[in-house]
């Protein structure tokens, strides 16, 4: 892609406009008066460098629209008031280009409204001063041409600038949804390989057909199983210090379940780490016979609930039903 410095540009359209002023100062013998002209020719060269004065934003600030709109509008009027719109005026109608030129800078900084209401005004002083046909005669249509033309491209830069933040805003999109799905792998992978180190030395003995299973490892069966779950349903729940936790409540007899449900992903790493120790220290701290961590909603001040339940009976509704609660806790999700 070529592109053009916008340096270069101004300079251009600066270099342009100078022609107009000077086409302007050579031809001030032609008026009856040369003093509205040279009104004129101030009043074009302060519009014109307020125009291309080199600013951050490329929209035109509304008042200096509205004071292109009124240069262009008083401009004509000035300086046909001292010509004969039966003779041949030569560069003295040097007005008509210089108008079309401030309103094609208008248009092509994104105030179209004023720019053709600047040319509609050309075009209509023209025709009552000297004519219908002097609109081709002046340049008028030339001057309405290089508007029309500034319009097309505005909107065909402003349609390519949105299309731009479209793409930008999917590439960002589909770099986020690849880091994710990338993360969840990784995660899955290093969960995975925590799992076989836990399960494989148990999984060994289990199809040995020479060795029998003692009471002692099928309760360390049954505690693996426990923890692999956790891994499945614990997710961001579990750290070092939460999985030596739950063991040691496990080891006492304790059944402990912990759900995560994606109310903690948010969470920087400190806020996790916070979070995560309290709950450590909540499941060490208690004595209950029935455990239950799980993530709050997401968009709650409460990070994760912890609940305790001491008593009950056999099965798991005698237990809700009977159960006396020895434990209950919010961690917040701000410290």
């Amino acid at each position: 892609m070529i592109s053009v410095p916008r340096w270069l540009l101004l300079v251009l359209a600066a270099l342009f406009s100078a022609y107009h002023v000077v086409l302007g100062v050579i031809s001030l013998t032609v008026p009856d008066s040369p003093w509205p002209a040279l009104v004129a020719l101030a009043l074009y060269a302060v519009a014109t460098a307020l125009s291309l004065w080199p600013v951050r934003r490329a929209r035109m600030p509304d008042w200096l629209a509205a004071l292109n709109l009124a240069v262009s509008i008083v401009l004509p009027m000035l300086v046909t008031s001292q010509l004969d719109p039966n003779n041949d005026n030569g560069y003295a109608t040097w007005y008509v280009a210089a108008v079309g030129t401030l309103m094609t800078i208008t248009a092509a900084r994104r105030q179209l409204v004023a720019a053709w209401l600047g040319v509609i005004a050309l075009a209509v002083q023209t025709v009552v001063w000297a004519g219908p046909l002097a609109l081709g005669e002046l340049g008028v249509i030339g001057s309405i041409v290089w508007v029309a033309i500034a319009h097309m491209l505005s909107a065909a830069l402003a349609g390519a600038a949105r299309a731009t933040r479209r793409y930008a805003q999917a590439e960002r999109e589909a770099a986020a949804w690849q880091a994710a799905q990338d993360a969840h792998l990784f995660e899955g992978r290093m969960r995975l390989a925590h799992t076989q180190r836990l399960a494989a030395p148990m999984l060994r003995r289990i199809a040995d057909e020479d060795h029998s299973l003692t009471d002692a490892e099928r309760r360390e069966c049954r505690t693996l199983e426990a923890a692999i779950r956790d891994e499945i349903r614990g997710r961001m729940l579990l750290t070092d210090a939460v999985r030596q936790a739950v063991k040691r409540a496990r080891d006492r007899g304790a059944t402990v379940t912990l759900l995560d449900e994606g109310g903690i992903d948010d969470l920087d790493e400190a806020s996790r780490d916070r979070v995560l120790s309290q709950l450590a220290d909540a499941l060490d701290a208690t004595r209950a016979d029935r455990l239950i961590a799980r993530t709050a909603a997401e968009g709650s001040p409460v990070a994760v609930t912890v609940v305790g339940l001491r008593g009950g009976g056999e099965d798991e509704v005698a237990q809700s039903e009977d159960a006396e609660v020895d434990l209950w806790m919010e961690i917040p999700r701000a410290g």
